[in-house]
């Protein structure tokens, strides 16, 4: 039965027009779930890592630097949309700060990193098809951007869901593109070569590429990584943070016993035995940021070697066809992370970063902080912090502040006061005014069934 759900995939993927390569790459992926495969790691198989570079030690000059960022290139995974907070386009293109957008930022910190260094810096987006068209738009208002011969954006392939129960192809006439899902962001590899992106890079000199999150804006290409990269020929760079408590159930790197080499194991990829294992950061002390350096030969070169399959684990997503309707059938997405390309190259290297490097937005109560004046932004793109020690904690009711447009009508003058902020929990429907400021540890409760109206320039302590 299983064989003819992945001669049906092959076919609908085929007429919408998929590359042979991420056809054969499902398929490899599809075999593997067919054989029992889930991807786990087993806390047995591995040991923690042990003593890693930090990027403030990296011993690097201005000259290697320079150097080594002519020879880069920046890609941004752009295929995201902002259904998580109730929006429809691209994620990248909610304002976030000054009125800009995540993609106006990333543009600036490009160009003014290209101006500090002499270098081309290319930036290419991973797009999908629902974030191409209004992403171009953003990044056609800088006509100094785009570098000759290289590909403004790529785009990421796109797979079959497939039934849970027979693994044939799912379908859904109230809405036929809930059929389909990206198959990961480990799809990179592949869509850079299916698109031609990979060979257009590499014939135009470049060498490394930056990849990483487009909600992610602390990831700036840094010139002291670049030349590191260089010098001691690293085929795959990690960046990670050292782990707290809010990052337990992050992915980790760790090392394989069988082979030496480092890993990533995420929170998908574990047992339910080793639970308190995988969360123990004490054991695991460091989590991927989803920053990567990648250097572009030797990815042709392992893409070439093995057909084009680069042989990450598979992730199995199990969910509803119909993510916002849990009565829908239930369906198999095939999935692969792009950090776990770590144990793929020989030879790969993991740096400790810290946290200004990892300022994702996952969610308004994240877009809050980052709106708050707790971050200003330069004319470089660069966001600096005037808030001493940890970033505050935000924690607003879900039921009032997920989406956006709920979460902006209760913030209409914009954000509070957060500089001098430990932590703001929000509990009911709570609507702040204007120059409301927040000290220390606050928490603040609607009445039932009620709004609590916070009056302009209120100050909230204990």
């Amino acid at each position: 039965m299983s064989e003819a759900g992945l001669q049906q995939a092959q076919e609908k993927m085929r007429a919408a027009g998929a590359a042979e390569v991420a056809i054969k790459v499902f398929s490899h992926y599809y075999r593997l779930l067919e054989s029992g495969q889930q991807g786990t790691i087993r806390e047995d198989d591995i040991e923690p890592v042990g003593e890693l570079p930090h990027l403030e030690n990296l011993d690097t000059d201005q000259e290697s630097r320079r150097a080594a960022l002519a020879e880069t290139v920046v890609i941004k995974l752009n295929g995201g949309l902002g259904t998580s907070m109730g929006v429809t386009g691209p994620k990248s293109a909610l304002p976030v700060k000054d009125g800009l957008s995540f993609l106006d930022i990333i543009a600036r910190q490009i160009l003014a990193t290209r101006k500090a260094y002499d270098v081309p810096l290319p930036l290419v987006l991973m797009n999908s098809f629902r974030t191409k068209e209004e992403s171009r738009a953003i990044l056609s208002q800088y006509s100094d951007l785009p570098v000759d011969g290289v590909p403004l954006d790529f785009q990421q392939n796109m797979e079959p869901k497939l039934l849970a129960d027979d693994l044939t192809p799912a379908e859904w006439p109230d809405d036929p593109e809930l059929a389909w899902c990206p198959p990961g962001h480990g799809d990179l590899f592949t869509a850079l070569v299916a698109s031609g992106t990979l060979d257009a890079l590499r014939e135009k000199g470049f060498r490394h590429a930056f990849v990483s999150n487009a909600d992610n804006l602390g990831a700036t290409p840094d010139g002291r990584i670049a030349a590191w990269m260089a010098e001691h020929d690293v085929p795959f760079g990690m960046e990670v943070c050292r782990r707290t408590r809010s990052d337990r159930k992050g992915g980790h790197v760790a090392v394989r016993k069988s082979d030496g080499r480092l890993i990533l194991r995420d929170s998908a990829q574990v047992h339910a035995d080793d639970t308190q294992h995988f969360q123990d950061i004490t054991r695991h002390r460091t989590f991927n940021t989803n920053n990567l350096w990648i250097d572009l030969d030797r990815l042709a070169e392992l893409m070439a070697g093995h057909d084009g399959i680069l042989g990450l684990p598979i992730i199995v997503n199990r969910k509803t066809v119909d993510p916002a309707d849990s009565s829908s059938p239930k369906v198999i997405q095939l999935e692969t992370g792009m950090g776990t390309a770590i144990e793929t190259f020989e030879g790969s290297q993991a740096v400790v970063v810290d946290r200004s490097r990892f300022k994702p937005v996952k969610t308004t109560n994240d877009l809050l902080v980052l709106r708050s004046d707790v971050y200003e932004l330069d004319d470089a793109g660069d966001l600096t912090t005037t808030h001493e020690g940890d970033e505050p904690y935000v924690d607003l009711d879900s039921e009032y502040f997920k989406i956006l447009a709920d979460f902006e009508a209760r913030f209409p003058a914009g954000p509070p006061s957060l500089v001098r902020a430990d932590r703001l929990e929000v509990r009911g429907d709570v609507a702040f005014g204007k120059d409301v400021v927040v000290l220390g540890e606050v928490e603040v409760e609607a009445p039932a069934g009620e709004r609590l109206e916070i009056p302009d320039g209120t100050e909230l302590r204990g």
